[in-house]
């Protein structure tokens, strides 16, 4: 942080002082702990009694202000020193292993991070066993100093001023940048994007002036309205065009997606959307003052003009001035309902049912304009075709949801049975119909399982609006309706005769001749024997207690491949969030989406953010299925690897980043399994390096800039180096705290020279805006996931 930055930051503070401060220029400690506005009070505590040099139990804007021109302008042992004595809080001089708990666990509530008190002690010895090198039972000063230096990011941050220490709400000040649409890498990177708007607004405008030039003989607000009319008959067609989605899935295989931007055609046909609604207001406007002109001179009002059919304009019975009122204020009320603050505010529903109401539309712009039906003929048949065919897709065969599994953070995941006839690709979604939730309601989910996994789909859904809130109530409730006992009894028959199949294999066999026959089933039993009744999968804090083999909330096992579990008594009901079920339902898709150029691609990064993980969740299974088609054994020894990927016909990519970014936690446990199993398929050592690497961060987690943080994250990284496996997720990557730093993140990408960079992201929009700023910036692809 500058000078600069440090005086704000300084300035920041005594204003923030001087409004709390009483009559008497002091702050108590309950004061102390409003301004600073941290979770833990410890840190507070901490702070203040160090800030109080008098002992007077208040502070003074003197002793304040000493203390942080300390921390502002002191060397690096100064710094030391003060958070030596953050840890020391009984004073000796020396830190225990009792104070060192206090901290961390102190530091893990601050990140909530929940982890029992056996993990706590394990980073407590861990941390103190690395620092204490004499083996006194104490850390003194000079030991915290060298472990410190073993630790060099954490020294850098040290020389951070002290707003790292006392982090005010927001001290960053706006930065004013050149607005990256004026910058030649945007244009670049956006080059098949902008050339089709300046086609489409080419198109208008040429409608536009044919139309005025063919009407000029009625005066210029009849030649406006008759311009704006033509531009509405292309753009009401236009717009059913963008949201053909079985043709446009079809295009993304064939070379048109080279030149248009097939992938953003959501945002297209928003921009279209906002484009009639402007045509429809300009067109009424010029028509109003159009129709006042000719009731000076005829023997109708004005209202007779706009409300009846009285004039007789129109070509079918002179309903032209009726339709267009009627069609003006539906298409206002689907443009306010199609609102970003209607749709991500809980209440897709509202967007869903008003959305219907292009029917009426169309209808009523076939009776409004003699016209339009020349253009709505060829896409209308199209459209109608797409929809005959989806019901008909959606209504063949027996689809039945077969397992249910609710998930923290309210995410329901749905196993459903996959026909046979039913392909996919990586990332692709369907849209759903559940009768018992909603007999006529359809909403698009993205695709979470693997083409590969042919006897199971799955769909993980969260709960964020009215009909997500029902489906996550409904299992919730599942108890009290009736779930089919037969089907039940059936199911648990077939997963005992596979276990048993499973376990004659594995007695016969060895298990790298297991691994050739069903590597899945391998894997699973292997960590399984391995393991004996400790879960491998995910942390003790993730499976609910040390030495527990009960399966975490969203590993539903190989059973959810259709393959048998591991080697356990399989229940009825797996518990209160996990069950059999059998219930009717209707897909209609699947529908392509950027993502399926991920295979064409040389590097790709795959960002999700939080649930966002959806579709990489398919890609990644994908990508590693075919990746174990091409691992080979040696014969005459045990080591295995993987061919080189990039010259391979069907996948060029020869590196893959996932980054997957969650809020807390608990919402790591929605595919840590499937995550867990993806790093064992790449337990060995290849050629070019590591093939597939995971970047995991928890926003919720102090940084590794804050000093509250220095002590949890030096003990988190000792653990894991122990225990070769993260505590927060027990996948071997190491979860990151806070957000990761774009700039830096896609530099080390460039970096690596694995070929053309392509970014695919799916999650929050404001975060996509700022993924894209950066792409640019490298000169990355960019793909945001839409539908």
């Amino acid at each position: 942080m500058s000078v600069d930055e440090d005086a704000r930051w300084l300035d920041w503070v005594t204003k923030q002082f001087e409004s709390i401060a009483g009559d008497d220029k002091e702050i108590s400690l309950d004061e102390f702990k409003t301004a600073l506005k941290v979770k833990e009070s410890f840190f507070a505590e901490r702070f203040f009694a160090l800030f109080d040099s008098d002992g007077s139990s208040s502070i003074s804007l003197d002793e304040l202000l000493e203390a942080l021109d300390l921390l502002i302008h002191g060397d690096e042992t100064d710094k030391l020193k003060f958070l030596f004595q953050v840890y020391d809080v009984d004073g000796s001089g020396s830190i225990d292993p009792d104070e060192l708990r206090t901290v961390l666990k102190s530091c893990l509530r601050e990140s909530a991070i929940s982890l029992p008190d056996e993990k706590l002690d394990d980073l407590t010895l861990a941390l103190f066993e690395s620092a204490d090198k004499d083996n006194s039972g104490a850390i003194t000063f000079e030991e915290l100093k060298a472990e410190l230096e073993a630790f060099p990011e954490v020294m850098e941050n040290l020389t951070i001023s002290a707003a790292n220490w006392l982090k005010p709400p927001d001290v960053e000040q706006k930065k004013h940048h050149t607005p990256r649409y004026l910058t030649r890498v945007y244009w670049q990177n956006n080059s098949r994007k902008l050339l089709f708007l300046c086609m489409y607004t080419c198109i208008n405008m040429l409608l536009f002036i044919l139309a005025m030039l063919q009407h000029n003989y009625g005066g210029a607000w009849f030649m406006v309205a008759k311009g704006c009319g033509q531009c509405l008959n292309f753009n009401c067609t236009f717009v059913m065009v963008l949201m053909l989605r079985r043709c446009l899935t079809w295009l993304r295989a064939t070379w048109v997606v080279r030149v248009l931007p097939l992938d953003q055609n959501i945002l297209l046909h928003q921009i279209v959307g906002y484009a009639i609604l402007s045509y429809t207001l300009v067109h009424t406007t010029a028509h109003i003052f159009n129709f006042a002109r000719l009731a000076e001179n005829s023997d109708y009002s004005l209202w007779e003009y706009l409300l009846t059919t009285r004039p007789g304009i129109g070509w079918v019975k002179g309903t032209a001035s009726v339709t267009g009122v009627i069609l003006q204020v539906l298409i206002c009320f689907m443009v306010l309902c199609s609102s970003t603050f209607v749709r991500r505010s809980g209440h897709f529903e509202v967007f869903y049912w008003s959305h219907l109401s292009y029917v009426w539309v169309w209808s009523l712009l076939v009776v409004h304009c003699a016209n339009f039906w020349k253009w709505f003929l060829v896409p209308g048949l199209v459209f109608l075709l797409e929809k005959i065919v989806g019901i008909a897709v959606s209504r063949m065969g027996g689809l039945y949801i077969v397992e249910v599994n609710l998930l923290p953070s309210k995410v329901t995941h749905l196993v459903i049975k996959r026909p046979q006839f039913f392909h996919f690709k990586p990332g692709d979604y369907v849209y759903i119909n559940i009768p018992v939730i909603a007999k006529y309601e359809w909403h698009p989910f993205t695709i979470s399982s693997a083409p590969e996994q042919t006897d199971t789909m799955w769909l993980h859904i969260r709960s964020m609006g009215q009909w997500t809130n029902r489906l996550y109530e409904y299992f919730r409730q599942a108890e009290s309706h009736g779930v089919s006992t037969k089907i039940l009894a059936t199911s648990l028959r077939n997963h005992r005769q596979l276990l048993k199949a499973q376990e004659e294999l594995f007695s016969s066999t060895d298990c790298d001749q297991a691994v050739a026959s069903n590597e899945d089933d391998a894997i699973e039993l292997t960590m399984y024997r391995q393991n004996g009744s400790q879960c491998s999968a995910a942390p003790p804090s993730l499976c609910g207690g040390q030495g527990s083999v009960e399966p975490l909330p969203d590993e539903l096992g190989p059973a959810e491949r259709g393959e048998a579990p591991p080697l356990k008594e399989v229940p009825a009901k797996f518990g209160e969030n996990h069950r059999f079920c059998y219930i009717k339902c209707y897909v209609d898709g699947p529908y392509g989406t950027p993502t399926r150029q991920i295979f064409t691609s040389e590097h790709a990064v795959l960002i999700g953010a939080g649930i966002g993980i959806t579709p990489f969740a398919s890609i990644l299974q994908s990508i590693m299925y075919r990746y174990r088609r091409r691992k080979q054994n040696c014969p005459n020894c045990n080591y295995s690897w993987c061919e080189n990927i990039k010259d391979n016909s069907d996948m060029k990519l020869r590196k893959v980043d996932f980054i997957w970014i969650n809020r807390d936690q608990k919402s790591f446990e929605w595919f840590v399994s499937l995550l867990t199993k993806l790093e064992m398929d790449q337990a060995d050592e290849e050629p070019e390096g590591r093939f597939l690497e995971m970047h995991m961060y928890m926003t919720s987690a102090l940084s590794k800039n804050d000093m509250k943080a220095i002590g949890l994250q030096m003990a988190l990284d000792l653990l894991a180096k122990k225990e070769k496996r993260d505590s927060i997720t027990g996948l071997r990557t190491r979860t990151q705290p806070g957000r990761p730093e774009w700039g830096k993140v896609f530099q080390k990408v460039s970096e690596e020279n694995k070929g053309k960079v392509h970014v695919f992201y799916c999650g929050a929009p404001a975060l996509a805006k700022v993924i894209k700023a950066q792409c640019e910036h490298f000169s990355f692809n960019f793909y945001k996931e839409n539908f």
